[in-house]
């Protein structure tokens, strides 16, 4: 028996891409995958959209949010499988990811989160030759800034999400990267996989892809390693940080291992 997943897409004015989304995850959905949809007021045609592809969706909540981690909150909140997963509306679910997911954690009970490998594209949805494999989670390693996961391809239980307290809604920046921290903190058991299991689209609207990104990132770090010394975890020193990311930088074998992801 698989365990039941619930895919959760928070959308908001992403017309040009939401309909690719709909249906990355319409062709894997079945018995025991479920889609669930928060649209937090979209203005720009998507609403439309998700009318018209109903059909495809088992849950569409349309009203207000706080920014998307509260929205995500609200899609987990109406979710009934055992496992999780969130695709954004600019993203898309590679196929074939929902049934590897499900078959995972069926044997690999010892687990609570997978992270898998993504495939970044294009406005256009072209790839790129490069792929991104998720490093083995690591709490100093991400507050150093060297521990890459990809969000579009990252499943955990249940039961872990709920013991983290879900994603804080005051982030607007990392709120993926928080939540991670936040399952490691209560326990959660990590696993990594160089299969791709997510499209992750980069281009000049998105957020990752704006110019105030980085400065807002380094704010978000600093925040974090202020809250997680006073939770008594142990963090690499500024020059230790400063070689880290060098040596990553420029590890081939990390480089290597995303031209090899598929």
């Amino acid at each position: 028996m698989l365990p039941g997943l619930s895919i959760v897409t928070i959308s908001f004015n992403q017309a040009p891409f939401l309909e690719e989304c709909i249906d990355s995850v319409a062709r894997e959905r079945g018995d025991g995958i479920e889609y669930i949809v928060v649209d937090a007021g979209s203005t720009d045609g998507s609403r439309d959209i998700l009318a018209r592809r109903a059909r495809d969706i088992d849950r569409l909540i349309l009203e207000p949010d706080r920014g998307p981690s509260d929205g995500l909150n609200k899609g987990f909140a109406a979710a009934r499988g055992e496992l999780y997963g969130y695709v954004n509306a600019d993203d898309r679910l590679i196929r074939g990811a929902a049934p590897f997911v499900r078959n995972f954690f069926a044997r690999h009970a010892d687990v609570d989160v997978l992270c898998g490998a993504i495939r970044l594209i294009d406005r256009e949805g072209r790839p790129s030759p490069r792929a991104r494999v998720s490093d083995k989670f690591d709490v100093a390693r991400y507050a150093a800034g060297v521990c890459t996961i990809g969000q579009q391809a990252t499943f955990f239980r249940r039961e872990i999400f709920t013991r983290a307290g879900g994603f804080n809604t005051e982030n607007r920046i990392a709120w993926d990267g928080e939540l991670l921290v936040d399952m490691a903190l209560a326990g959660a058991r990590f696993a990594t996989t160089s299969k791709l299991l997510g499209d992750w689209r980069i281009y000049g609207g998105s957020i990752t892809g704006s110019k105030s990104h980085r400065s807002r990132l380094d704010e978000y770090y600093r925040v974090l390693r202020a809250r997680l010394r006073s939770r008594q975890v142990s963090l690499y020193t500024p020059a230790q940080v400063a070689l880290l990311r060098i040596a990553y930088k420029l590890n081939p074998l990390r480089h290597l291992r995303y031209y090899l992801a598929r």
